[in-house]
C-alpha cells in the first residue's frame, strides 16, 4: 500500500450505491481504476452482514495494494485485520474517547481517520492523534443531505494548517474538481460521481489523471 501522504484518490463502496453489483466486483473495478483507498460504508447493515462484506472485499484490496477503510465498525475492522477504519466526530468524541490510541492495543498499526467539518473540529481530531482527516462536506451532497456544506474556505484553511494527510469530501465531481484542487486539496474523496457510473474503473481514471 502507498504511504498515506502519497494517496490521492479515496473512493467508496457504499451499499446505497451497489445498484445490483457484487461488492467484490465493485472493489476490483475501483482498484483497477487507481483508487488509493476504498472505504466500505454500510450504514444499514448489521455487524454480521458487514463482516461478510469485509471477507469478500479485503482479499481484493490486499492483492491490489489498496487501503480498505471500514466506516464506523472499528471492532470489526480490528477483528478482520483491515488496515484502517474511519469515525465521525460524534462516533468518537461523543462516546467519551479522547485519543485514537484508546481504540487499539499498543503496537497496533491500524490507521484511524476522523471526519471534520470546521477548523475547530480538525484541531480537536489532530490533538486526538488521528492519522488522517476528512474535510467537508465541501459541497451539498445527496450522500449526506442533512450536512451543511463547509465551502472551499475550509479547504483553504486545511491546506495551510493540517499537517497530516487529509481528503476533501462532499459533492466533488469532475465539474468542480478544479475548484477543490485550486483551494489546496491534494487528496479527494469521491462517492456518487464514481459509483453512479456504469464504467467505475473508467470514472476513477478520469479523476486520477487530474490528481498529482
Amino acid at each position: 500500500m502507498k504511504p498515506l501522504k502519497d494517496c490521492r484518490l479515496y473512493t467508496f463502496i457504499d451499499t446505497t450505491y451497489l445498484l445490483g453489483r457484487k461488492p467484490s466486483d465493485l472493489a476490483r473495478q475501483l482498484c483497477d481504476g487507481g483508487s488509493d483507498l476504498i472505504q466500505l460504508r454500510a450504514k444499514k447493515l448489521g455487524s454480521g452482514q458487514l463482516a461478510e462484506l469485509i471477507d469478500q472485499i479485503l482479499p481484493v484490496t490486499r492483492e491490489a495494494g489498496v487501503w480498505l477503510v471500514i466506516n464506523d465498525f472499528y471492532s470489526l475492522a480490528l477483528q478482520k485485520g483491515a488496515p484502517a477504519f474511519h469515525l465521525g466526530q460524534e462516533d468518537f468524541f461523543d462516546t467519551g474517547l479522547c485519543r485514537v490510541s484508546e481504540l487499539v492495543s499498543p503496537g497496533n498499526q491500524t490507521v484511524i481517520g476522523l471526519s471534520s467539518h470546521s477548523p475547530e473540529q480538525a484541531q480537536r481530531a489532530l490533538a486526538a492523534g488521528a492519522h488522517y482527516l476528512g474535510v467537508g462536506p465541501v459541497f451539498s451532497t445527496a450522500t449526506k443531505p442533512e450536512a451543511k456544506p463547509v465551502s472551499l474556505r475550509y479547504v483553504e484553511w486545511a491546506a495551510r494548517n493540517i499537517p497530516v494527510p487529509w481528503f476533501a469530501i462532499g459533492g466533488i465531481n469532475l465539474s468542480n474538481l478544479d475548484e477543490v484542487l485550486e483551494a489546496g486539496a491534494r487528496g479527494i474523496c469521491v462517492v456518487s460521481a464514481i459509483l453512479k457510473e456504469s464504467d467505475v474503473a473508467g470514472a476513477c481514471r478520469q479523476f486520477k489523471r487530474r490528481l498529482v
